[in-house]
């Protein structure tokens, strides 16, 4: 099966770089776009299999991006994860209007955004939700809290005094 294709959209370029580089080397194919308008072209053009898109941009912003993908029925079933500053809850309501699948705030952790990305194309190779017959997908206010904290890691090898051996034989050889 071919890498997946994310279509990122963002007018800052160093958040374009940064998330080329990420996704690349997590093996997805990588479509950028500097603008809204660029954006809507090449999701037309390209199809991705999801697209990532900032909210603010020039010539048209992310909310009219994904308002056209989603009146299309070509680029209608194309998820879209906003990645944006735009954090309050009136931001959140008018992306779920929009149908767009999640919400991530800037800044934002690189490898959370993956995360995301993967587990909403998962869902979508999953199938369709049995109940409702649309595509199995969690609202965007599932994700718009700051996720737990990462398990510590795993302790290391204890010092051989600890495993039971005395000072003196466990001197260096």
């Amino acid at each position: 099966m071919p890498p997946a294709t994310v279509l990122v959209v963002d007018d800052d370029p160093v958040i374009l770089k940064l998330l080329e580089v990420n996704f690349e080397m997590e093996g997805f194919q990588v479509v950028r776009a500097a603008d809204g308008a660029e954006g809507l072209k090449r999701a037309r053009e390209v199809l991705p299999d999801i697209v990532v898109l900032d909210v603010m941009m020039p010539r048209m912003t992310g909310y009219e991006v994904a308002k056209a993908l989603r009146e299309d029925d070509v680029t209608a079933h194309i998820p879209i994860i906003f990645v944006t500053a735009r954090a309050q809850s009136s931001d959140v309501e008018k992306g779920m209007e929009l149908g767009v699948e999640d919400y991530v705030t800037k800044p934002f952790d690189p490898l959370d955004l993956i995360d995301r990305v993967n587990s909403l194309l998962a869902r979508r190779l999953g199938g369709l939700d049995a109940e409702s017959e649309e595509p199995a997908t969690e609202s965007i206010a599932d994700h718009t809290e700051e996720p737990p904290p990462a398990a510590a890691p795993p302790a290391a090898e204890p010092p051989p005094a600890a495993a039971g051996l005395d000072a003196d034989s466990a001197t260096a050889s």
